[in-house]
């Protein structure tokens, strides 16, 4: 009696699981469009970043990171050391990868995620976003503060923040 049931089940059920996921499927686009910043606009970004900073009396290395975490600029002032360009990097990539300003994350330094080379939770990464979509990230070192460091960086997402609304709507 209880295999006839377990015959009967798999011959009716079984079947509507498999079509689910085929009528599932069917309805999936192709292709997924992805907005991505442009070379233009991440250069300024970064350029207005690192005007900022001067205006600070500080050299700064800036990275910007399309929403992939690759870098797409990568500017280092006259004096700012060689090593600004490896944290720079890892704070735009850990703000985009979370969405959120890297000074926010502090409380997430003791945990696991800390142990991830790529990321870095200190003051000076912001994301990059424009009408609730994320665009990239960027990372700015190189100051004696964080806050200087994430002061700058905020500097160079306002420089583009206009064009980047008008440009995803």
């Amino acid at each position: 009696m209880m295999n006839r049931i377990i015959l009967l089940l798999c011959g009716v059920l079984l079947p509507a699981c498999l079509f689910v996921p085929l009528h599932a499927a069917e309805e999936q686009p192709v292709a997924i469009n992805i907005k991505r910043l442009s070379m233009e606009m991440a250069l300024k970004m970064a350029q207005a970043a690192i005007t900022e900073c001067r205006k600070q009396g500080v050299q700064v290395g800036v990275t910007v990171v399309d929403r992939g975490g690759h870098p797409q600029v990568i500017l280092r002032d006259v004096l700012a050391m060689d090593l600004t360009l490896d944290i720079s990097r890892k704070k735009a990539y850990t703000a985009m990868s979370f969405n959120t300003d890297t000074s926010q994350l502090g409380t997430r330094a003791g945990s696991a995620l800390a142990q991830q080379e790529t990321l870095m939770f200190s003051a000076g990464g912001v994301p990059v976003t424009a009408s609730g979509t994320i665009l990239g990230g960027i990372g700015v070192s190189g100051a004696p503060s964080g806050a200087t460091d994430e002061k700058c960086a905020k500097a160079g997402v306002a420089a583009v923040t206009d064009d980047l609304e008008m440009g995803t709507m």
